[in-house]
C-alpha cells in the first residue's frame, strides 16, 4: 500500500509531494498531463511573479472574502517563505520596484527543473498521463497508458487545478467526480481574465497600444496599471484585480489621469483653444496620445461641452462592455470547492485522509504573485496536515 498519493503535477502538489517527503513518507504522484508544472511554466515566460513583498495585512486583503480562512495559511507560508524557498533551490530572487518578487533568471524553467531534482532525489515516484477517474470502493482509480490501475493510499492530497487554461491541465473535469460523489461545488467562473468590449471600426488602429498609468474601477474594486485595446476588448494587468466586479456586472470606469485631480484638469481643459482641432487642443493641453483620444471618443459621444464636464468624463470614463472573456481565456478561475466541504487542516470532512489544495478550492486572487504563493501555501499546509494523518492511522 502506498504512503501518501498527489494528484496534480503543479506548485500545489509539488510542495504537498515536498512536504509528505520530507517527513519520511513514501510519495506516488499522478498528472494527467504529459509532463509536470506546465501552468507554471506558461505562467513564467513573460517573467515569473513569485510573490509580492508588503506587509501582510495589505498582502492578505488581495485575497478579498476568503482571507480569513487562508490567514493561518499565508501566515505559515507568506512572501518572504516563498523568496526563502526559491533561494534554498538555488535561485536567487530580486525585488521590483513595485514589490513584485522574481527569479534572477526571471524564467520558470530553472526553478521548477532544481524542484524536480530534489524531489527526485527524495524519492518521489511520479507518473504522468495518469488521469484519475474517481474513487472506487477504497481506492482510486486511474487511466494510464499501460491501462487501468487502481491505488490504495493510506492519505492523499489532491491539487487538481481551476477550470482555466485546459490545454495546460486546468480543465475543471474533477468537478464531475466530485458532484457524482455528493460533494457540494461553487461554479466556475473567470478570474484575472480580458474583458469584451464591442469597439466601433475606428478603434482598430490602435489594437495593440498600451494605455498607461490609468486608473480603473468597477463597483468597490481599484486598480491602476497598464490595459491594452485588442479586437475583443480589453486586456491586462490593470483589468483583472476587477474581474470579481466585472463578473457581476458592474460598470468599468477609468481614470486618464489618475495623477492630476478634476480641478487641475478643468483649469488646463479652461484654456483658450483658438481655431485648433478638439484633438489638438487636448493632445497640447493633456498630452493625450492618439490612442486614448479614440477611447474618449468611442466611450463619449457626444463629447460634454463644458471643461468642467470634460474634466469630469476624463476622471471617470465609462467603458460599455459585456463581461469578462470566456472561462478557458482567464488566467484563474473563481469557484471549485468550498472551504465548508473541508476541515482547517484542508481535510474533506466526507472523507477522512483525503485533502485539497491550490487552485481547485474557492478562492481567488489577482495576478502579482498571490496566486501562486497561494497555492504553494495550501500545497505545503495540506502535505504537512497529511503527513500528521499517516502517523495517526
Amino acid at each position: 500500500m502506498t504512503d501518501a498519493l498527489v494528484i496534480g503535477g503543479g506548485p500545489a502538489g509539488l510542495m504537498a509531494a515536498d512536504a509528505l517527503l520530507s517527513a519520511g513518507h513514501r510519495v506516488v504522484l499522478a498528472e494527467a498531463k504529459p509532463s509536470l508544472g506546465r501552468k507554471f511554466l506558461m505562467a513564467g515566460k513573460s517573467g515569473l511573479n513569485l510573490t509580492k513583498v508588503e506587509p501582510f495585512d495589505t498582502f492578505l486583503s488581495a485575497y478579498g472574502t476568503r482571507a480569513w480562512r487562508l490567514r493561518p495559511v499565508l501566515d505559515q507560508f507568506g512572501p518572504e517563505n516563498v523568496r526563502a524557498w526559491a533561494e534554498s533551490l538555488g535561485q536567487a530572487t530580486f525585488t521590483g520596484s513595485t514589490g513584485r518578487l522574481f527569479p534572477q533568471s526571471m524564467k520558470a524553467s530553472p526553478l521548477l527543473r532544481a524542484w524536480l531534482e530534489r524531489l527526485d532525489a527524495m524519492g518521489l515516484d511520479r507518473h504522468t498521463r495518469w488521469r484519475w477517474t474517481g474513487w472506487h470502493d477504497a481506492g482510486l482509480r486511474f487511466v494510464t497508458p499501460d491501462g487501468p490501475v487502481c491505488l490504495r493510499p493510506r492519505a492523499t492530497v489532491l491539487a487538481l487545478g481551476g477550470a482555466s487554461w485546459a490545454r495546460l491541465g486546468s480543465d475543471g473535469a474533477w468537478a464531475e467526480i466530485f458532484r457524482s460523489d455528493g460533494l457540494p461545488l461553487a461554479p466556475f467562473a473567470p478570474s484575472n481574465a480580458g474583458l469584451c468590449v464591442n469597439w466601433s471600426p475606428h478603434i482598430a488602429a490602435h489594437f495593440g497600444t498600451p494605455l498607461k498609468n490609468i486608473g480603473l474601477s468597477a463597483g468597490p474594486l481599484r486598480s491602476r496599471g497598464e490595459i491594452v485595446l485588442s479586437a475583443r476588448g480589453l486586456e491586462g494587468g490593470g483589468i483583472y484585480p476587477l474581474t470579481p466586479a466585472l463578473r457581476a456586472g458592474a460598470p468599468l470606469l477609468l481614470d486618464l489621469f489618475p495623477d492630476l485631480d478634476e480641478d487641475t484638469l478643468t483649469r488646463r481643459l479652461s484654456r483658450p483653444r483658438g481655431k485648433q482641432s478638439l484633438s489638438n487642443f487636448l493632445r497640447k493641453a493633456l498630452g493625450i496620445d492618439k490612442a486614448k483620444l479614440a477611447l474618449i471618443r468611442d466611450c463619449l459621444a457626444p463629447l460634454p461641452d463644458t471643461p468642467a464636464h470634460l474634466a469630469h468624463a476624463l476622471k471617470s470614463l465609462p467603458v460599455p462592455h459585456r463581461g469578462p472573456r470566456p472561462m478557458d481565456e482567464a488566467i484563474s478561475t473563481a469557484g471549485g470547492l468550498p472551504f465548508e466541504a473541508l476541515d482547517q487542516t484542508l481535510m474533506l470532512t466526507s472523507r477522512p485522509g483525503t485533502f485539497c489544495a491550490g487552485e481547485m478550492l474557492d478562492w481567488e486572487a489577482p495576478t502579482g504573485g498571490y496566486l501562486l504563493t497561494a497555492c504553494l501555501a495550501t500545497g505545503l499546509w495540506a502535505g504537512q496536515h497529511a503527513a500528521r494523518w499517516l502517523e495517526t492511522v
